[in-house]
């Protein structure tokens, strides 16, 4: 997951701990190999690797990239899982040394970058000449409801919170005779430091932002929430935004649709009539 992850666990059975844990910890594993783009000739490896012909594709995949496609659908097109050629161009990684890419080769990513141009069917799909997936925009999130449900479904009675690097499920109630899971949210100023709790007995979260990719230049700061239509950085946007909703998926699909709103995160998320914090 590329990131650090955590389990709170509301049992004093340590056996019990210990096999939630190992299946929260294989469940993880599972999903980042077989959707991780920095692996090779893993599943999604062989679908980027394709070339026009047609790939099989299981049940999970097919419902990934379903759940892709409605994003897509409902962001006007800006949620794009096939904008890694964008983020190839802006090497956020690199901080301080990172070269803010030049308008042709922006634009000749943007030419590689277009989900509707994804053929796929239940069982198979077919990729258009160079272009590629990157599940990365889903994957953490899905995989944090993955892990937390295959625990809930084996003891519903145990409260569990799954944090993913800061995405985080918990399907199973907290009940009242129990204080409510805190969940502190980061301070874009003052990293590692909450500015905020959130008290939750159930649900989901997920957070999306800049705090931590980012390159500035000249007095401006580009945050890493690329906008396909331009190519750059969404103008206006918030440093983070976190969300609260039933599912992680659904937090984490709001979170980043708010990131691309720009000045308008507040009233796109009101209008969702879910909790939520911005900070700019």
């Amino acid at each position: 997951m590329a990131s650090p992850c955590e389990l709170l666990i509301a049992s004093f059975d340590k056996a019990i701990a210990s096999e939630i844990l190992a299946i929260a910890v294989k469940e993880a594993r599972r999903i980042e190999a077989k959707y991780s783009r920095f692996i090779t000739h893993n599943p999604l490896w062989h679908i980027n690797h394709s070339d026009t012909n047609p790939v099989a594709i299981d049940d999970e995949t097919y419902r990934l990239l379903t759940f892709a496609q409605q994003c897509f659908e409902l962001s006007d097109g800006r949620f794009d899982i096939t904008a890694g050629p964008l983020m190839k161009l802006w090497r956020f990684e690199e901080g301080e040394n990172a070269i803010i890419p030049d308008d042709d080769a922006i634009q000749a990513a943007k030419a590689l970058i277009d989900f509707s141009a994804v053929q796929f069917s239940t069982s198979t799909i077919v990729m258009p000449t160079k272009m590629n997936l990157d599940l990365g925009g889903i994957a953490k999130e899905y995989a944090v409801d993955s892990a937390a449900n295959l625990i809930a479904n084996r003891w519903p009675t145990v409260s569990v919170l799954v944090n993913f690097g800061g995405d985080i499920a918990c399907p199973v109630t907290r009940d009242d005779q129990n204080p409510p899971w805190q969940v502190g949210i980061e301070n874009p100023d003052d990293l590692d430091n909450a500015s905020a709790v959130l008290q939750i007995r159930q649900g989901a979260l997920a957070t999306s932002g800049d705090t931590r990719r980012f390159i500035e230049r000249n007095g401006k700061r580009y945050g890493h929430i690329i906008d396909p239509s331009t190519g750059f950085p969404v103008e206006l946007a918030p440093r983070s935004v976190t969300v609260l909703a039933q599912n992680c998926v659904m937090a984490g699909m709001l979170s980043t649709m708010a990131m691309l709103e720009g000045s308008n995160a507040e009233s796109f998320l009101s209008a969702q009539g879910v909790y939520f914090k911005v900070y700019r």
